[in-house]
């Protein structure tokens, strides 16, 4: 394995038509090394073999996590992070298959974390705008909303609450108790930001255009969104009950 601090995690499911892509314009980013890690579960349509030869040409770069069955997005970041942290990782990347974040935005998230001192950067859609690209209104105004919503109940200064293009240090993920993470769905993406707050690191958005997918399927649905929102209370219900101690550097 080659020395990178840097591990792009791709959780996939039926992602055939864009996963050799997105791996190969990763490791076309010449001036950072990034490292990637596909989490697939159990994709029937053959996702983890295109890995495997993704491996065999990388080794050094590519690596492969296979789970049993489809067991929710949440889960699947949450393998990742473990696996990162064993390899002792500093910088740690969430990133979808298909090309809805694009990969010439992963060294503007990296060089906040790493230039600027945050502790968790945050592609977002709604820092400055909306930035989304072949997504119908209704969504648009539903994702949007959702943010609204969010910010509302938790208190998070956060624009784009449910943005799942992020990059975390690893401090951040080691001082989360990852074991009582709740929500497998896009609540999760709420959770981890909310905690990462509550904690009180430094978070900053980095402004991105977002692009609805090009190939392959949606794994959007109103039971995932329903887990967002009602999953909100619930975390602001906890939050009450728990104490977050601050971060303290050693």
């Amino acid at each position: 394995m080659s020395n990178s601090k840097n591990l792009v995690i791709i959780p996939t499911f039926n992602e055939k038509e864009n996963i050799i892509e997105i791996i190969e314009s990763i490791l076309s980013i010449k001036e950072e090394n990034f490292h990637i890690l596909v989490v697939d579960d159990n994709s029937p349509d053959g996702t983890a073999n295109l890995v495997k030869e993704m491996i065999t040409k990388h080794p050094d770069h590519v690596f492969l996590l296979e789970r049993p069955g489809k067991q929710g997005l949440g889960t699947a970041y949450l393998s990742g992070f473990r696996w990162g942290l064993q390899k002792k990782y500093e910088y740690l990347f969430e990133m979808d298959a298909d090309f809805s974040h694009n990969p010439n935005d992963l060294p503007l998230l990296l060089a906040a974390c790493r230039d600027e001192g945050v502790d968790l950067a945050i592609g977002s859609r709604y820092v400055k705008g909306v930035n989304v690209i072949n997504w119908p209104m209704s969504r648009v105004l539903m994702s949007y909303l959702a943010s609204v919503y969010v910010r509302m109940v938790t208190g998070m200064p956060i624009q784009d609450t449910t943005a799942g293009f992020k990059c975390y240090r690893s401090r951040v993920l080691k001082t989360i108790n990852l074991n009582r993470i709740q929500f497998v769905g896009y609540a999760f993406q709420i959770e981890m930001k909310f905690k990462t707050w509550l904690h009180g690191f430094k978070i900053k958005e980095v402004s991105i255009v977002f692009t609805d997918r090009a190939k392959g399927k949606s794994k959007m649905s109103t039971h995932i969104f329903k887990e967002a929102v009602l999953g909100v209370i619930s975390l602001k219900i906890g939050s009450l009950l728990q104490k977050y101690p601050p971060y303290k550097e050693e």
